[in-house]
């Protein structure tokens, strides 16, 4: 039997109470402990809907659909994507064999920067953390034997996210689909990467100018699909507290829709395809309450900031993921238990779409094991709890209203803060947020290092024998090799001359008014490359120089 160190399990029991963005918890939740309207309601035995709100109507405290898992469930993904495209198509197949009801692709690194596999700042990364697409016939490989008009498809890409939906819409038309019937979603979230992610290319003029060209493309020849996933995700990954995961969240969605307005485009053309991607932490109750304050604050936002009618554009739809940051290689048998936690707040709280974290990605990215055991914790969830019978169904609980008018309350002081500092963009290029973010980091590894937070198994109920290891998923480093040689050949068999003229045309269309799109998929079906079709629009855009004055 393991032994376990005395020193851990004592002084358990916290000096205070609190959430772990510092919301102080009280003892007992009574109906006073309610906000205003919704106490006035209850003791006036007011009908539950005057005050709280229906599910499937404004301001969609509850769901935003009135029977919510009763009529369907959840879209369960598994994030996946390594190596070459032959490999992760495999994996792909092997998913949707297990139940996957979608598919979300992880991107190399190469691939999020605009960088071919043979560039010089390529070495040693790529299919490292996602799979390496440069291609037209990459795509071609990663989606073989896929309907992409049945399957819906989440791509985590955000500089080059034109250049990938223009390949994935490419291939979906030769393989007899229509665009107007392609369900997906493309993050594109730009602005979140200077602050938190890191993986930008353009200054955010050029970045927001690419954005709202999709947004207009999108509404016109792809109507089911998302152009955005406004990402709080990688926010809270960074060190950012729930709330000002929710607050940095809007404030890059407000900048977004600015943008959109700005250039013309009628609010409720667009806003009712934005999607949006949370983080899930442990925080059980603070984590159920943060989405149904996401909620009702988006929809105010949309309804009263920008006057949007239809009731479309109020809504918040939104993927969810566990926290990779609370993985620990320490134990990693624990994290199963910690992604189960996570998803059931996530689906109490009213995801619409999930990914489960697999216990081994503190030490690797996922084998198939694991990854199967993290979607079978969603078909667990979905098939044997009961969960899903009832619309919201802590709803009217003392303490999670109380808690989700709170975070409701501190997220909007946020945004006011941001209007009166200029805006997100202004914010970023100051360095504010990014410093906002940095404060809570630290302020959260100190609670960890000094024991005020416990992370189980790493600092405390250590144990001192090791424990047999696990198998990890090893990426060859011989697929770079083979990358380079696919792409000599592609530039070798393609037609240079109608390439140039489609690079030519691309960086005349951008330096002008012309909407990008349209011309990066004619670049695309030309044969040049995603490195060929970023570095034209470098050479248009610039490129964004990082914040330093930490």
């Amino acid at each position: 039997m393991a032994k376990v160190k005395d020193s851990t399990v004592k002084n358990t029991v916290p000096k205070s109470f609190a959430t772990r963005s510092g919301i102080t918890v009280k003892e007992t939740y009574w109906s006073s402990d309610l906000p205003a309207d919704m106490a006035k309601g209850f003791a006036s035995k007011t009908p539950e809907m005057e005050f709280l709100g229906e599910a499937g109507k404004y301001p969609f405290t509850r769901g935003v659909q009135k029977d919510m898992y009763r009529g369907r469930l959840w879209t369960m993904r598994q994030y996946a994507g390594f190596g070459t495209a032959e490999e992760s198509n495999r994996r792909y197949h092997y998913l949707l064999s297990q139940g996957v009801m979608g598919l979300s692709v992880a991107f190399d690194l190469p691939t999020q920067l605009g960088f071919d596999p043979d560039h010089v700042r390529s070495k040693g990364e790529v299919g490292k953390v996602g799979v390496s697409i440069a291609t037209l016939d990459d795509m071609r490989t990663l989606m073989k034997g896929i309907d992409l008009a049945q399957v819906s498809t989440s791509m985590t890409i955000n500089a080059t996210a034109a250049i990938l939906l223009s390949f994935y819409g490419c291939v979906a038309e030769e393989n007899g689909g229509s665009l107007k019937e392609l369900r997906g979603t493309v993050q594109n979230d730009v602005l979140k990467e200077y602050v938190a992610r890191g993986n930008y290319i353009y200054p955010a003029k050029g970045a927001l100018r690419l954005t709202t060209d999709m947004f207009e493309w999108c509404s016109r020849e792809m109507p089911k699909w998302n152009p955005i996933s406004i990402s709080g995700y990688h926010i809270r990954e960074a060190g950012s507290n729930a709330v000002q995961e929710l607050a940095f969240t809007f404030a890059n969605a407000i900048a977004y829709v600015e943008a959109a307005v700005a250039r013309g485009l009628p609010v409720d053309e667009f806003a009712g395809q934005l999607s949006f991607f949370f983080n899930v932490h442990s925080d059980f109750f603070e984590e159920i309450a943060k989405f149904r304050a996401a909620r009702r604050i988006w929809a105010k936002i949309m309804r009263e900031r920008f006057q949007a009618k239809d009731p479309r554009s109020w809504m918040l739809r939104f993927h969810s993921q566990t926290a990779g940051s609370t993985l620990t290689a320490q134990q990693p048998m624990n994290n199963v238990v910690r992604v189960a936690i996570q998803a059931l707040s996530s689906v109490l709280g009213g995801t619409q779409s999930l990914h489960t974290n697999s216990l081994d990605e503190a030490l690797a990215l996922p084998t198939e094991s694991s990854a199967r055991l993290a979607l079978r914790t969603q078909q667990v969830i979905a098939h044997e709890t009961n969960v899903t019978q009832t619309v919201d169904p802590l709803a009217g609980s003392y303490f999670v209203e109380n808690l989700t008018s709170d975070l409701e309350e501190r997220c909007m002081k946020y945004l006011g803060e941001i209007d009166r500092l200029g805006g997100t963009v202004k914010c970023v290029e100051s360095g504010w947020i990014q410093n906002e973010i940095l404060n809570s980091a630290y302020s959260d590894q100190r609670a960890i290092d000094d024991g005020r937070i416990k992370v189980v198994g790493v600092n405390c109920f250590e144990d001192q024998t090791k424990g047999a290891p696990i198998e990890l998923l090893r990426v060859s480093t011989s697929l770079e090799v083979g990358a380079h040689e696919r792409i000599k050949s592609w530039r070798i068999k393609r037609n240079a001359v109608e390439v140039e003229s489609r690079i030519r045309a691309l960086r005349d269309g951008v330096n002008g008014d012309a909407n990008a799109m349209g011309l990066i998929r004619e670049a695309a079906k030309s044969g040049a490359t995603l490195g060929e079709i970023s570095d034209t629009l470098r050479s248009v855009f610039g490129e964004y120089q990082e914040y330093s004055g930490f």
